[in-house]
This record gives C-alpha cells, structure tokens and sequence, in this order.
C-alpha cells in the first residue's frame, strides 16, 4: 500500500506519522510518500518521520519529493493537508476582517473566504494530477475549509472525502469523561464542517443508549470552559456545539477578544520554529509535546481510520466525514457537502439517517451553505462582484458596507494568489 501526503513539510506531519507507526495494522503502509514545494522543511520532517518509523519497528519506506506528479503515482489514497500561503496569508485571513469589525479566522467568516479562494484552485490542479497518475486513488481531503473544498473535489468528479479532528476530539474528551474506551463511544454529529453540534452521545453504536444528560449534568462546566461558552448556554441548548460556534454565537464578544492579542497564526508561526529545530535534532525519534499545541489532535487516528476504511476492511465502519447530503438533510440541495456520522467503504461514504432537526441548528446550516455554494463560485470563476455576494451571504457579515469594505481588503490581501484579481 501507497500513500501520499501533499504538505508533506508542515509541522503537523509528525502526527501523522506516528498515527501511521502506532496503527500499522489497521493501514499497512509500506510506502509513504511526503510531498511538498519546501525541500527545507521536507528534509527535516522526513528524518524525524524515518526516525519514528525505526523507534516503533515500522518496516515502511520513507520518501520525499518537490514534484506532486511523481509524489502521487500509484498511490492508492492521497492526503491533502496544504496551506496556500503559508502562515503568512493566515495572519493576513485573521486580522483585516477585524479593521470592519467582523471575526478574523481562517476556516469562517471573510478569512475563511479568502483561504478558499487561495485553496480551491490549487488543490483542483493537484486532483487532476492525481486523477491523470491513478485515477482510481482516493483523496482524503485535510485542508481547510474542508466543507467548501470537498465540495469542490466532489463536484469535480473525484474520489474524494474531507476529515475534520473536531468529531474524533469530541469524542475522545468524552471517553475519558465516561471512563470508557474511545470506540465505545458513538455521537450524533450534525451540520458542516466547522458548524456542527453533538445531538446526542450513544455508548456501543449508533443505537446505543445516548448518556448526552448524564455528560451536561456531571462534566458540564469541564465541557463549556473547553468551549469557551457560557455553561449555562450550554445547558440550555442541551447539545454540545462544536468551538467553532462561538464565532457566531459570541461574535462581537470574540473580535473585542482578538483586537487584544496576537493573532493564532502569530503564535503558531513561532510554535513551527521551535517545531523544525526540535525536528532536526537526531537524537529526537518521537513527536514533542509541543506539537500537541499546534493543533490537530487525534487527526493522525481519524486519518487512518478512513483510509483503512476506504482502501481495504480496516477502519471503523461509521466515521464522522464530509461528503454529499444526498438527501440526509431534506432543507439541503443533495450536492451540498454535510459533515455527518457515514457508513465508510471501499466505495466511498454513506450518511446515517439524521432526524428533523431543530430550526435553530437548520436555520444556520442552510445560511451558512447558502455561502459556501456562493463561496466555490467565487473561488472557481472568480471576480469582485461574486466575492462581495459570497461576504453578504455569510451570516457573520450580512451588511453591505461590511461586505464591500471586506472585499477590497480581501482582493488586496490576495491579489498575488488570485489569478483574476
């Protein structure tokens, strides 16, 4: 079995590779493929990948390349996990939105707008390059935003499905809570990618007893301050929203918090330094503890749960995904791309049924998908009257001088990644 990761230098691909050594009987890799313009970091990434490998007696190959088409022939899947900028154009998506008063983030809101607009191209050219090496490859996509670029993979016509760690997180953090084993633990994950709650958390399956009151009534406060919500919002929701909700939940809140402070890319930038100095020492043969703070927990378990799924019987048979509606949410056209509990196989991702939700969860995920269809139009034809459209749309902007503030900035920001601008 081959695989290829496409942003094979970042920082996060430790994590991975441990996942990788730690579970080889679940994906048993004997190639690995790290893919990446940046030979710098590609050189000190893959010596501690190698490095990890031998400490845990993986008999897997090892190799790297700058080139994506000799990276990607015959692999069986291949992992996006790129981020078109760099850093940089991170820090640049987290702070212009704030000069208008709006949220700064990378995955939602303006910022998130102009990542995809940087992304979708890109990661459609690497696709093609994949499709015309090995067509019958699967894409695992990791590359925010996952939602808007999925779809795009998907309305393109490839095998493709997106990964986000926010559900494998959830449900890890309340294993430990239940004392119970992580796959004991099944949740009714609902909504999009970056914009979903936990209506319900079973013990044994999708049928199980759902034990989400016992969870909000002896861990509530625990649940709420890794939310940075209220708990007595919590409470009254009687769901636990992903983190992502308090954008939207407590956005005037959040961009008093964010014009106090350095913004996360600042602080990640600086983690990635200290990272690939620690990388180069040959003496370290296991991921630091400091990577667990640069965020991503868990991906490298969720990762090889959906390959082994989707390549061969090994993975889980539900896992959390981002994939075509197809119908599972009846207020939703069938191509837009939900992240929800799916049945996983060799031919791809099936969602479980999802009850009548209510119109306080539905409301949002139909406006927040009436963006993103908005945004892959930006993103595909490009044009400054379907990115003011795409900003007027997101519920976090809505005002028409937001929007054409937010636009300019957005157009200036971008214009070298941009190839209409």
């Amino acid at each position: 079995m081959k695989l290829a990761v496409v942003g094979g230098g970042s920082t996060y691909t430790p994590e991975l590779i441990d996942g990788f050594a730690r579970l080889r009987d679940t994906l048993p890799i004997e190639e690995l493929v790290l893919v990446d313009p940046a030979a710098d970091r590609l050189e000190l990434v893959s010596g501690l990948a190698r490095r990890i490998f031998a400490k845990q007696d993986h008999a897997g190959k090892i190799t790297t390349t700058t080139d994506i088409d000799a990276g990607v022939a015959d692999a069986d899947a291949v992992l996006l996990q790129l981020r078109v900028g760099g850093q940089a154009a991170r820090n640049q998506d987290e702070t212009w939105p704030l000069e208008c008063g709006c949220v700064g983030q990378e995955t939602t809101g303006a910022g998130g707008l102009a990542k995809a607009l940087r992304t979708v191209p890109v990661v459609l050219d690497i696709a093609e390059r994949v499709r015309r090496t090995n067509p019958d490859a699967w894409i695992i996509d990791f590359t925010n935003p996952v939602g808007i670029v999925t779809r795009a993979l998907l309305q393109a016509g490839h095998k493709a499905v997106g990964l986000c760690n926010v559900a494998i997180g959830f449900q890890r953090k309340f294993a430990r809570l239940l004392e119970v084993e992580p796959g004991q633990v099944h949740l009714d994950h609902v909504g999009l990618n970056h914009l979903s709650w936990e209506l319900g958390v079973r013990l044994g399956g999708p049928d199980g007893e759902n034990v989400l009151p016992k969870l909000l009534a002896e861990h509530g406060d625990a649940i709420a301050d890794d939310l940075h919500m209220p708990r007595k919002l919590v409470d009254r929701l009687g769901v636990v929203p992903s983190y992502y909700l308090r954008y939207f939940y407590a956005h005037d809140e959040v961009v008093k918090e964010l014009g106090t402070k350095p913004s996360r890319a600042a602080e990640v930038a600086a983690m990635e330094k200290e990272l690939l100095e620690m990388y180069g020492d040959p003496a370290l043969d296991e991921k630091p503890e400091l990577l667990a703070k640069r965020g991503g927990a868990f991906y490298s378990e969720a990762a090889v749960d959906l390959a082994a799924s989707l390549l061969g019987d090994g993975g889980s048979p539900i896992q959390v995904v981002n994939t075509y509606n197809n119908g599972t949410l009846p207020f939703l056209a069938d191509d837009a791309v939900i992240e929800v509990q799916a049945r996983v196989g060799r031919d791809g991702a099936t969602p479980l049924a999802v009850p009548a939700l209510d119109p306080l969860y539905a409301g949002l995920i139909a406006n927040v998908t009436a963006y993103e269809d908005l945004a892959l139009e930006a993103a595909l034809r490009g044009g400054r009257d379907r990115v003011f459209k795409a900003l007027l749309a997101h519920p976090l902007i809505g005002q028409y001088d937001y929007a054409e503030g937010l636009t300019d900035r957005l157009i200036a920001h971008n214009r070298e990644h941009l190839a209409w601008a």
